[in-house]
């Protein structure tokens, strides 16, 4: 499956740029930008096929913002000691803008795209499907824009957190709006489709069960080491 070529090749550009991406990453906002304009104008008919070609599997199915939103997904199921938590936890903001950046060009053209329509007949999976889009829009911005660390400062801490437990909310949309639209394929047998929705529902299912996992663990951990009595030295007694 495509997804899950884009996604392996993601993991491993996220390791290999994790240290130019923390020390610029400006520059990868700006790349990510100039990719959603790319899109943009080649929907248009704007660009040749063979540039069209790679942003309409990348971009146009929103392949390469859901790979990086996987990516930051995981991150939160691995242990705070970890290898991979250490090596992406300190990126881990940097990847969701980047992801929620690619997310608006998609957004972008296919609402745009369906608003002509609105005045029509639509489908209950299609009206269905641009109302969770229509909600996700809403959730990526907002988490999208708190994400950047002068935002983040300029925050109360508890407010920040509380506001990206939203987090989990939109993950879970995104995952309601592949499935609404996949459904119409998959329930008519088509081979591509049936194996998406598998797929999605691998992925989505493990990082739920995963992240429920480390949410009791840590709580236990935090647990015991509140009820844990540090023992007196000998020279602690001296004085």
């Amino acid at each position: 499956m495509t997804f899950l070529m884009v996604l392996a090749v993601t993991v491993v550009a996220c390791l290999a740029l994790r240290t130019p991406l923390h020390k610029w990453p400006v520059a990868f906002y700006v790349l990510a930008v100039a990719a959603d304009v790319a899109y943009v104008i080649g929907v248009e008919g704007l660009l040749p096929r063979v540039v069209m070609g790679p942003l309409t599997l990348l971009m146009g199915k929103c392949v390469l913002s859901l790979a990086l939103f996987v990516v930051v997904m995981y991150i939160g199921v691995f242990a705070k000691g970890s290898k991979v938590h250490q090596w992406l936890k300190p990126v881990r903001s940097e990847l969701s803008i980047i992801a929620c950046i690619l997310a608006c060009g998609h957004m972008a053209v296919y609402l745009g795209s369906y608003a002509p329509r609105l005045g029509g007949t639509l489908g209950v999976n299609v009206v269905s499907a641009l109302v969770v889009a229509l909600a996700l829009l809403v959730l990526l911005l907002v988490l999208g824009v708190t994400s950047f660390a002068f935002v983040k400062r300029r925050m109360r801490t508890d407010s920040w957190k509380r506001l990206q437990r939203w987090a989990y909310v939109f993950f879970g949309l995104v995952y309601v709006h592949l499935m609404l639209m996949l459904a119409p394929a998959a329930s008519q047998g088509g081979e591509a489709a049936v194996t998406s929705v598998a797929v999605y529902t691998v992925i989505f299912g493990a990082y739920a069960a995963l992240r429920v996992r480390r949410a009791l663990v840590d709580r236990r951990a935090d647990a015991a080491a509140a009820t844990l009595v540090p023992e007196l030295e000998p020279e602690d007694c001296a004085a």
